[in-house]
């Protein structure tokens, strides 16, 4: 087992496939999932432009070389998912639970900022998140719940003056 070499798999994904297979599995539909995504953005940077104009970079400049980056980097990982024989799953059911503990907060607060604004929104994921991950006090978790987007507005909407989604409590407050 030296030289980088792995075990044989020690286990199965209780479906009766063996865990190697299932890691090479999710390596490959990763990485032509995202091959295919950064395909999309060198496709739209190439319509914005990608070469260099009097005043700088095109608008695609940097998009594209990003994207051309992002799909070097999948093509090895697809060509290690398929030389190499892993033995380690995906992702175990011990390791689900606190991936989807934090997957799913942050999945409700791009739903919800939709309709209560960017501020609201922040400041329940804030207050979620250190309460039921963090354990925090009620103290703490109401200052920073409250001062985290207080302070994200401000940067943003007063310094830099961007505007960032709203709800309706910011049009209550004349925002």
């Amino acid at each position: 087992m030296g030289g980088g070499e792995r075990a044989a798999s020690y286990g199965t994904d209780g479906e009766g496939r063996p865990a190697q297979e299932v890691m090479r599995a999710a390596g490959l539909v990763t990485a032509s999932f995202l091959m295919v995504l950064g395909g999309v953005v060198v496709f739209d940077a190439v319509r914005l432009g990608i070469g260099w104009s009097t005043d700088g970079p095109k608008s695609g400049f940097f998009p594209f070389w990003l994207a051309v980056l992002l799909i070097a980097a999948c093509a090895v990982i697809g060509v290690q998912a398929v030389s190499r024989a892993d033995a380690r799953p995906f992702v175990g059911r011990a390791q689900l639970g606190p991936v989807l503990k934090v997957l799913w907060p942050a999945v409700a607060l791009v739903v919800i900022t939709q309709w209560i604004g960017l501020y609201v929104s922040a400041a329940l994921y804030t207050a979620v998140y250190m309460r039921w991950i963090g354990r925090h006090s009620w103290l703490a978790v109401l200052a920073v719940a409250v001062l985290f987007p207080l302070a994200t507005f401000f940067i943003f909407e007063k310094w830099f003056l961007v505007p960032m989604p709203k709800g309706p409590l910011e049009a209550w407050l004349g925002q």
